[in-house]
């Protein structure tokens, strides 16, 4: 029952940010608030580092603190699987950013940008760190800009 309790409590506090898929709009928002963005290239239904990133990182408690307050997430995801198949102008929004952030079509591969979109910092493939360090690469980037 204590574990319970915490886990309801916990998650009360740390409500996951939503992840957008149009970075125009993000674009906005980061400009709006001052805020990053972080944008994840992801194979989301084929791609095992980019499965494994999102569970270790995205999802950790540690990351959806600093991250709901701190960040404007953008998820541009090329699935395989056509259960998972994205609308046709998704498609399209997410191949244009592709050609401008990740022409080598790397997976999965982070970019922190600016809400100008200067890139600041990017990780190519899993991190091989742990999310609090990931944070703090996150927090020294923003530091220096």
């Amino acid at each position: 029952m204590k574990v319970l309790s915490a886990i309801l409590i916990s998650s009360m506090f740390f409500t996951a940010p939503t992840w957008k898929t149009n970075f125009y709009e993000a674009k906005i928002e980061a400009l709006k608030n001052n805020e990053l963005m972080l944008l994840n290239f992801s194979g989301s239904d084929w791609c095992l580092p980019c499965i494994r990133l999102k569970k270790t990182f995205f999802e950790s408690e540690q990351f959806i603190a600093f991250a709901s307050d701190k960040l404007v997430l953008v998820n541009t995801d090329f699935p395989r699987q056509k259960k998972h198949a994205l609308p046709t102008e998704q498609k399209k929004r997410n191949e244009e950013l592709a050609e401008k952030y990740n022409p080598e079509g790397k997976f999965p591969y982070t970019l922190l940008l600016s809400a100008d979109g200067k890139i600041l910092k990017q990780w190519d493939g899993l991190p091989d760190v742990s999310a609090k360090q990931f944070i703090d690469e996150i927090k020294k980037a923003d530091a220096n800009r």
